[in-house]
């Protein structure tokens, strides 16, 4: 049963900036504008992060799972990272468009160029082997092309040797073994069966590299928050393979740094990408410089002395052509173009049909479809929360709401809770829910027709507060401040939302302007 109650209630939140320190952590992240950056070098849910250079430039993708879809990043100094495409909008699966497949979708893709192609090829851990390509890495994508319909395979990677065979390695649920498939060379098909080539402890995220004649896997061993990166390497692709562990959390407070990209400069130089689990921003990207000793990478900095690299925090900046001003991916949104920006990503696939930012110009429109919770709602606009600490706005439109229907700002973990405007018995009031409660905040008054919701971020504590304002300057917290964590395999993500309780009743119409998100990194 739902309960309502009336709350009112106040904290204060003040955003820090990201050169200073709270209860002694370092919240230094990314460039920072004086030759070096930070790691994380983007502080975000990048999990199972690839990264690829063709000529000057960088692109990388990342898992999404049941988020719509993957995008492209691109960047010219390896630091600072702008959205460039996206792969795909929706999966045409059963389950995806009735919210009931959450933690899957696509795990740990892997971007190749070959002969002037683009290629990803994914896993769903319930679907199969699927592979998308394009001649230019801003699309468009090729549609998803299911290579194999199989259950329980993730992390796939290809391989194109000089003879001209293709190969795809790739890792089984519940992490290991490695099997390597003779594959065709347009990417479609598979041509055997495969070989198992190597197991260890949690061994996935195939990486493949060719260098001085030899085979590399580039591989995470021992699970996802206490992990380490292992290389092994093989004059035959089939193995048998010999190993080293290249980088570890050590003495760091850098927990799992694994499963990434290793990546090279024009001018030589070699760097790995990779994550690091954390409680609420979900798996954020760190940045290693790599050399290589006795044909093996080492990765960061050996501080404890056993031969191991470790993650560093201030690193210097990759030599590179070109040098891009402290940035980071888009957050903020004014809704004044007929396309969705690519910061947005659906919870699920959408249903295009009750949505538009062309209905009414400069303002997204969102027709309520019903649900029973915001779980299970369609149509969220979600984005990845950014930075330690951040707050994030935006203006609603509640005049053409129906009854029983429901809109503003969420924010989505482990807990999902949403703060807006619900309409009762055809009066509109402000409104928190959190899982299965609702709270009525305040009555609004019906001459009015604008509210602006605002969400307050502190990743360091978890922290999460809602808050409410009739003029936009002035705001009032809706109930109190609440903890959330990563769900599904993802960080805390910030978003928008209507949905309609009351199947009953028709369907109204949300509208949404001016969503700002500032955070604590470079902007």
């Amino acid at each position: 049963m739902r309960h309502i109650t009336l709350i009112l209630t106040s904290i204060l939140f003040i955003l820090l900036p990201s050169t200073i320190k709270a209860q002694d952590k370092d919240m230094r992240w990314g460039d920072q504008g004086n030759g070096y950056y930070a790691n994380p070098v983007l502080n975000a849910d990048y999990s199972d992060p690839d990264v690829i250079r063709v000529g000057d430039k960088y692109y990388m993708t990342c898992s999404e799972f049941h988020y719509m879809g993957m995008n492209i990043l691109e960047s010219d100094d390896m630091v600072n990272w702008h959205f460039l495409s996206r792969v795909y909008d929706s999966i045409p699966l059963p389950g995806y468009s009735e919210m009931k497949r959450y933690a899957e979708g696509t795990w740990a893709p892997s971007l190749r160029y070959h002969h002037g192609v683009f290629y990803i090829f994914v896993c769903t851990p319930k679907d199969g082997l699927f592979m998308t390509c394009s001649k230019s890495a801003a699309g468009p994508w090729s549609p998803l092309l299911c290579v194999k319909s199989v259950s329980g395979w993730e992390d796939p990677c290809p391989l194109w040797d000089e003879d001209g065979q293709a190969y795809l390695g790739h890792s089984v649920y519940g992490a290991g073994p490695i099997i390597v498939h003779k594959m065709s060379p347009d990417g479609k098909r598979l041509l055997d069966e495969g070989v198992t080539v190597y197991q260890g402890p949690v061994t996935e995220g195939t990486k493949f590299l060719k260098r001085d004649g030899y085979y590399y896997l580039s591989i995470p061993e021992g699970g996802v928050g206490q992990g380490w990166q292992t290389v092994l390497r093989s004059r035959s692709i089939y193995g048998p393979y010999e190993g080293k562990r290249v980088l570890e959390q050590g003495s760091t407070n850098i927990n799992g740094p694994h499963q990434g990209a290793l990546v090279d400069t024009p001018t030589g130089e070699w760097w790995f990408y990779h994550f690091q689990e954390t409680r609420s921003l979900g798996r954020v990207l760190h940045l290693e410089p790599v050399v290589w000793r006795d044909g093996f990478p080492f990765i960061g900095k050996d501080n404890d002395g056993n031969g191991i690299g470790e993650p560093m925090k201030m690193v210097k900046k990759p030599a590179v052509k070109y040098y891009d001003k402290p940035t980071t991916p888009n957050t903020s949104d004014k809704f004044n173009t007929a396309t969705l920006g690519l910061q947005w990503q659906f919870n699920h696939n959408p249903d295009n049909t009750h949505w538009s930012l062309t209905s009414r110009k400069g303002w997204l429109e969102v027709t309520a479809l019903s649900a029973d919770s915001l779980r299970k709602a369609r149509n969220q606009f979600t984005q990845k929360v950014i930075g330690y600490r951040g707050c994030a706005t935006v203006k609603l439109d509640y005049s053409k709401l129906a009854d029983g229907q429901r809109a503003g700002m969420e924010c989505i973990g482990k807990l999902y809770c949403g703060a807006g405007v619900m309409m009762v018995s055809a009066k509109p009031v402000v409104y928190i829910e959190a899982g299965e409660k609702t709270t009525i905040i305040a009555s609004l008054n019906q001459k009015h027709q604008y509210i602006y919701i605002k969400l307050t971020l502190d990743e360091v504590t978890h922290s999460h507060q809602f808050s409410y304002s009739i003029d936009g300057t002035n705001y009032t917290d809706c109930g109190n401040a609440f903890v959330n964590y990563n769900k599904d395999w993802k960080g805390v993500r910030v978003g928008l939302y209507s949905y309609t309780v009351d199947r009953t009743c028709k369907t109204g119409q949300a509208y949404f302007d001016d969503f700002i998100y500032h955070h604590d990194g470079p902007q």
